[in-house]
């Protein structure tokens, strides 16, 4: 659902003022604020389709980075920590993301400068996930993983951005090791499924 029906522009400055005053998380892109868990179609109509399985997901990944980056000087953040692409936005709540940036360490409300970011899929917005949203992260310098995870399925597609400054496609299914350079970790990717159940069809 669009936030501000009376407006059709909100600069950034207003939503950030805006957004902190505000008892729900909100998106913002093209001058658009979007309630947080929902994402735009081509259309603009808001799409939903959270699941358990999302929720269990991204806990397990969230807690995998933190066991493995604890004490080395890294940020693991989860969905309600806003990621600010540049100053004027756009802005997004990733439903993970990994920094060991010094202006990140001391932010209070947005993360500028990740190295990793993950969104676990949903039906309804795996089309934004992988299109204007990835377009959205790329133009962050910092940022050297996407991680794509399936909710309906053990796969994790990780778009890695090589020497030649091109993003370069990895893709892990059942019984393989999901390997992340940025962070130089490896995991099991069954441990980011542990007792996800998938919905039936």
């Amino acid at each position: 659902m669009i936030a501000n029906p009376n407006h059709n522009y909100m600069s950034p400055e207003e939503y950030l003022e805006w957004e902190e005053k505000q008892p729900l998380k909100y998106e913002y892109m093209n001058g658009k604020v979007f309630a947080k868990n929902e994402e735009i179609n081509s259309e603009n109509l808001a799409l939903t389709g959270r699941t358990i399985a999302h929720n269990e997901i991204a806990v397990n990944l969230t807690t995998a980075l933190k066991n493995h980056l604890r004490g080395k000087g890294f940020k693991v953040l989860m969905a309600d920590s806003k990621l600010g692409v540049s100053e004027s936005g756009p802005f997004h709540y990733p439903d993970v993301m990994v920094t060991c940036n010094e202006q990140d360490k001391l932010a209070k409300t947005v993360i500028n400068f990740p190295c990793l970011i993950a969104e676990v899929l949903s039906p309804g917005t795996e089309g934004f996930d992988r299109g204007q949203k990835f377009q959205n992260y790329r133009q962050i310098s910092t940022l050297r993983e996407y991680l794509l995870v399936s909710a309906n399925q053990k796969m994790v597609e990780c778009f890695r951005l090589n020497e030649k400054g091109l993003w370069e496609l990895s893709t892990y299914g059942e019984g393989d090791e999901i390997e992340l350079t940025s962070i130089e970790f490896r995991v099991p990717i069954d441990l980011i499924y542990e007792d996800v159940v998938f919905s039936e069809k």
